[in-house]
């Protein structure tokens, strides 16, 4: 089943995000949301984990709007290669910035980790994390509010 639901899958964003800009950027967010469940594995304080883990949660709910962001750019001004239509390249821009930021979310999370794990629970710095997912929230939201504008 999981052969068959894969290569489904698989169609069915060629047919939705096509091959071009909007795949990429879909892509991109999430490899970037990867890094971040990967911060998360062997977290031995409980604590931590669990405030890591609303934040990553937070985020991987974000996902399902950036792949609405993208559909609707393809099927607005569809791209299979890489050249970003005029018209939405604020809207690349931002989805961009948003996968961006959502990488150095993943860098902070792993330093909060390590500062974490070494000094304790209150030395984490959890709030850098928190800001950092902020940003990437309000970039979609952002790439939304642009895409509706056209």
């Amino acid at each position: 089943m999981g052969l068959f639901s894969a290569a489904r899958s698989a169609r069915r964003d060629n047919k939705e995000l096509g091959d071009g800009v909007w795949r990429r950027a879909y892509d991109r967010f999430g490899r970037s949301l990867d890094r971040v469940h990967q911060i998360l594995e062997g977290i031995e304080d409980n604590d931590l984990h669990n405030a890591l883990i609303m934040i990553a949660n937070h985020l991987a709910d974000l996902q399902s709007r950036v792949r609405t962001v993208c559909v609707a750019a393809q099927a607005q001004c569809p791209s299979d290669g890489q050249n970003i239509p005029n018209e939405l390249h604020e809207v690349h821009r931002l989805l961009s910035k948003a996968a961006n930021d959502l990488a150095t979310t993943a860098q902070v999370a792993a330093m909060s980790r390590l500062d974490g794990e070494r000094w304790g629970y209150e030395s984490a710095g959890l709030e850098n994390v928190a800001m950092r997912a902020d940003l990437v929230a309000d970039g979609i939201a952002a790439a939304e509010a642009e895409l509706a504008r056209h």
